[in-house]
């Protein structure tokens, strides 16, 4: 009987030590790239021929690609703030609002998360975010900007405002940077890289590009002749109807009715923008292999929002069109599939736990994200079941089985939107005044109010003006509905 004891409890022991190898061996690196205002169909490898992104395309083809993922919305114009913050955090867009720009302590980001699991943690680029909420995140990095954007007034992409990492959490000593702001971002991330690493290692990187102002490297512009570049489709001079944010800044960039020269020439820029930020991702994967790191990397390459550039007669990305609310999610390294693309519906905000699950960690508890990870091993991974974004109190939208009903509030009106996006991609036809279309109108209506209440939504669009006035915000809304 001893000796049987014995026996079982050395069992025990290798079995323990199993478990901690094999869990062990699920602590990779991780490399997490975020670009700004990259929409979806801006990849070549993703079907745009007209684009020239090589080292997005090798990521496409080394891993597996979420093909519907979205972001939330927003409450205001800068949209990239809560998608950032939802990103890092995995709550949903009337929470992070709620926490006017700044991400609580008493909410943990995913890179907080890896950090305190003995993670070496690096963040260089853009925090749209506060101090703090850095500092907790990482325990170095470089080339940081606390921002929106690369204002002209304080240099552009050509002579970025940036930071060194400050341990206090001060940043009271700002600098300008040299060269361009993705080849500062990509420098401090190569750098980092190919120095010795004792744990595994998280590094964000968050480059600003392509986000205004578009003034790509003339090496980069010279890839594109405004003459072959093609109008998209979806092109109109001018909006159908006004949608609460025609005169929003993004929208004052060209002159209205829209000129098809110049958004010929505005898309030139994007693109050109987006070949020079994928030039820089380049440098930091070369890194990454010549670290000898690669192989035991997951990398994530997102966008934090798209962007119209003349498709619907808008611009920016105060809308919620395919076009501003779908971006690129594309997962590399061990374990993913190569060259796999998925059509499940998801967020960005399911980065955070599917991370946590592919490096067997537990994902705090009271996050909205879900885990992708099925979506690698399965091909019949389902992810969300619809999909509900927002705009300030003047756009609601929800999406389910492939169709889109988007509601508006404006001036006294509110104009209903139907589109079967498997027929109509390009949101082209609006079916929401066709009889045929009347029941599919009523029964996503009530599944909009019921997300809408879902996710706590401060407007009631019941209500006349969805019970607020126009314009509010949230700064308003909070004192009507602390």
């Amino acid at each position: 009987m001893k000796q049987l004891r014995i026996c079982l409890v050395v069992i025990a022991a290798l079995l323990q030590q199993t478990a901690q190898a094999q869990q062990q061996k699920k602590h990779y690196n991780v490399l997490v790239l975020l670009t700004d205002d990259q929409r979806f169909s801006t990849i070549h490898a993703l079907g745009n021929e007209e684009i020239i992104t090589p080292n997005m395309d090798r990521l496409v083809r080394s891993g597996t690609t979420f093909t519907q993922a979205h972001i939330m919305g927003s409450l205001g114009g800068a949209v990239c703030a809560p998608s950032r913050a939802m990103l890092l955090s995995s709550r949903h867009v009337f929470q992070v609002h709620q926490d006017g720009g700044v991400i609580p302590g008493a909410d943990t980001t995913f890179p907080e998360l890896f950090r305190q699991a003995g993670y070496q943690t690096y963040g260089v680029g853009k925090w749209h975010s506060d101090y703090a909420s850095f500092n907790r995140s990482f325990a170095g990095g470089d080339n940081i900007f606390f921002g929106g954007m690369h204002t002209e007034k304080e240099g552009g992409h050509l002579t970025p405002k940036l930071n060194h990492y400050d341990s206090a959490g001060r940043y009271k000593a700002p600098f300008k940077g040299t060269q361009f702001s993705s080849v500062m971002y990509a420098d401090a991330a190569a750098k980092y890289l190919e120095s010795p690493h004792q744990e595994p290692f998280l590094m964000y990187v968050a480059f600003t590009a392509p986000h205004d102002p578009r003034t790509p490297p003339a090496e980069f512009l010279a890839m594109y002749d405004t003459a072959r570049i093609s109008l998209p489709a979806n092109f109109y001079p001018q909006h159908p109807f006004d949608n609460g944010e025609m005169n929003v800044r993004d929208e004052m960039l060209l002159s209205h009715p829209r000129n098809p020269g110049e958004v010929k020439q505005e898309i030139a820029k994007y693109y050109a923008m987006i070949t020079e930020v994928d030039h820089e991702i380049g440098k930091v994967l070369q890194s990454l292999e010549k670290s000898g790191q690669l192989e035991n990397t997951i990398i994530v390459l997102a966008g934090d929002n798209g962007l119209a550039v003349g498709q619907h007669g808008l611009l920016g990305k105060q809308n919620l069109y395919d076009h501003s609310m779908r971006v690129p999610l594309i997962w590399s390294g061990p374990g993913i599939p190569a060259n796999k693309q998925v059509s499940a519906y998801c967020y960005l905000n399911d980065v955070y736990p599917t991370l946590c699950e592919l490096n067997g960690l537990r994902a705090p508890a009271g996050i909205s994200g879900i885990s992708l990870a099925k979506g690698f091993t399965s091909n019949s991974f389902k992810g969300r079941r619809e999909l509900f974004t927002t705009y300030s109190n003047l756009q609601r939208a929800i999406t389910m089985d492939s169709m889109k009903l988007v509601m508006y509030n404006v001036n006294g009106a509110h104009p209903i939107q139907l589109f079967d996006l498997h027929k109509d991609p390009l949101e082209m036809n609006n079916l929401a005044g066709n009889k045929a279309y009347a029941a599919k109108v009523k029964t996503m209506t009530a599944a909009l109010y019921k997300a809408m209440k879902g996710y706590g939504d401060f407007c009631d669009p019941a209500k006349p003006g969805w019970g607020y006035p126009e314009k509010l915000t949230w700064a308003e809304a909070l004192k009507i509905n602390p």
